[in-house]
């Protein structure tokens, strides 16, 4: 029976491991200087070569070579290669997780080695020992035998307590880059003596999201289903056989289906769609390479450079650039957003292409500002009546409120034109954007609880529900005042800040305000309206 290929060709040496060199690098000097540590933690996403490694480094410290590189010849490289050394005791903590697991391991350890001069104990998703066991392995861990070596591997490093932690040396494997996957995939097919196009094996180095392992199983797999299609004029692997396995459409047709929405094309793309639920083909595959793609073209707006599209073909490459003059930033924002929210509604179900069709035509007919943060609902109220002249006789001074803003007395204000509410809606963003500025966060956050907005008169009212906090935070005077100096920069006028709560914003009348001003002053308002707009006098009560 043949061999599995990622079997076949797993790492033997640390010059064979792929995309690590930092933890290699480190292993090999190690073993050079004899300062091999007693306990390392290999951390990193699966298939990446945690447990490859630590084979490495266990034939390398028991390998009679005297070399930092396993030679693979001698008796005990060889035993290990084979699976037959007794020294290397490999535990999987998924199934062997208690305290009385780690106890009986502990009592093994004191043994001396049986064939070579360590004993290497490798312990695989080490995250799922119980907290007795972790607990039953620390004095162990922290002082063992001068011939016990051990190798934690986990892919939830974030799940080891720091007690663990502190006792080990620590090495993040990463995800393996595209291009080397690619490269090690042509390595393995030019041994194999199959043929494989290139931008087949970009496909299937791009499908295994840096796990290597994936990658060459995948690999094994198209090597059976493309060996009778194999002829002298026609490579064993073709990128249409991949893309058929993964449930992929061509890059091609992906495109495409931007282009439908740079051209606001509706009648295109749910065709496209239809097409492809035709052909049997995996929506959330498609859903998942037109975000890939927007977000190709989204680097091509935001960046410009296309060193970040390396693992892209050239054509791909000019066309993420010609999509990304056709789009706004905007627009390709929110449809990256629109479709990786249909992504996670795809459940199959009577019309499992629902979710995909709602989300083109909401990103075509759609707002692309409604990716931004919406603007609260406001209302448009009648500008305010003139207030009348005071007396003559009156002897009071004007106040000003504490919603007015600073530069009012320095330029005469005029009532708010009906386009006011348009106007700041358009630029809700940059009015919070520049609150936080001034103000602080606590305030652009006191803002964004707006329930309804009023514009009136010189007046802007806001209404915070229930929430008296955030209305607490804006009426502030102090903080009032900046406020209404931003949105007179905004609308380009004075305007005073009026706070209110409930649902529902509205402008005062004159003789409201007056109230709410002399209020404002700790004064009787009833009292100073009489005195300021009726023309009152004042008694002290004697006849």
């Amino acid at each position: 029976m043949a061999q599995a290929l990622y079997r076949k060709w797993r790492s033997q040496t640390f010059d064979q491991v792929v995309g690590q060199e930092h933890v290699t690098t480190t292993l090999l000097n190690a073993l050079r200087d004899g300062r091999v540590a007693h306990a390392y933690l290999f951390a990193g996403p699966r298939g990446t070569g945690k447990t490859s490694t630590a084979r490495i480094l266990a034939k390398a410290l028991n390998c009679t070579d005297e070399n930092s590189q396993p030679c693979n010849r001698c008796s005990h490289c060889t035993a290990i290669n084979e699976g037959r050394m007794l020294d290397l005791i490999e535990i999987d903590a998924a199934s062997n997780n208690s305290v009385d697991d780690v106890r009986e391991l502990r009592d093994k350890v004191g043994f001396q080695p049986s064939e070579s001069r360590y004993k290497i104990y490798i312990i695989d998703e080490v995250h799922m020992l119980s907290a007795s066991a972790f607990n039953a392995l620390l004095k162990t861990l922290e002082e063992p035998p001068p011939y016990v070596r051990f190798v934690l591997a986990t892919t939830e490093p974030h799940r080891i307590p720091a007690t663990v932690l502190s006792r080990c040396q620590r090495f993040d494997f990463r995800r393996i880059p595209v291009a080397e996957i690619a490269a090690h995939l042509t390595f393995i097919a030019a041994e194999e003596g199959f043929q494989v196009q290139e931008a087949a094996v970009f496909a299937i180095a791009r499908s295994a999201q840096g796990c290597m392992r994936d990658a060459v199983s995948l690999l094994d797999q198209m090597t059976s289903y493309g060996a009778t299609a194999s002829t002298e004029e026609s490579p064993a692997i073709s990128l249409e056989q991949v893309q058929q396995v993964l449930g992929s459409v061509a890059t091609a047709t992906v495109a495409a289906f931007v282009e439908a929405l740079a051209a606001k094309d509706v009648s295109a793309g749910l065709q496209l769609i239809h097409d492809l639920l035709l052909q049997g083909g995996s929506l959330n595959e498609f859903a998942a390479q037109v975000i890939e793609h927007l977000r190709g073209v989204m680097l091509v707006q935001m960046v410009g450079d296309s060193a970040l599209l390396e693992d892209s073909a050239p054509d791909t490459v000019q066309t993420l650039q010609r999509q990304a003059k056709d789009l706004s930033k905007s627009e390709t924002l929110w449809a990256i957003k629109r479709f990786s929210e249909a992504m996670s509604e795809l459940k199959g179900g009577f019309q499992p292409q629902l979710p995909l069709e709602l989300a083109l035509v909401e990103v075509i007919e759609g707002e692309p500002q409604q990716f931004a943060p919406p603007a609260p609902a406001q209302t448009l109220s009648q500008p305010a009546a003139p207030k009348p002249p005071a007396k003559e006789k009156s002897t009071a001074q004007p106040k000003t409120g504490a919603s007015s803003s600073p530069v009012a007395e320095k330029k005469e204000t005029t009532p708010l034109d009906k386009q006011a509410t348009q106007r700041l809606r358009e630029n809700w963003d940059r009015f919070l954007n520049t609150v936080r500025e001034r103000c602080g966060p606590k305030e652009q956050a006191s803002l964004r609880s707006i329930r309804d907005l009023a514009i009136g008169g010189d007046s802007v009212a806001m209404a915070f529900g229930n929430n008296s906090f955030t209305l607490g935070v804006i009426s502030e005077a102090k903080t009032k005042d900046s406020v209404a100096v931003i949105l007179s920069e905004i609308l380009g006028q004075q305007v005073s800040i009026i706070c209110q709560s409930g649902e529902q914003a509205t402008i005062p009348t004159a003789a409201g305000r007056a109230v709410e001003e002399a209020s404002a002053d700790g004064q009787d308002p009833l009292l100073e309206y009489a005195v300021s707009e009726l023309g009152a006098e004042v008694s002290d009560g004697r006849r």
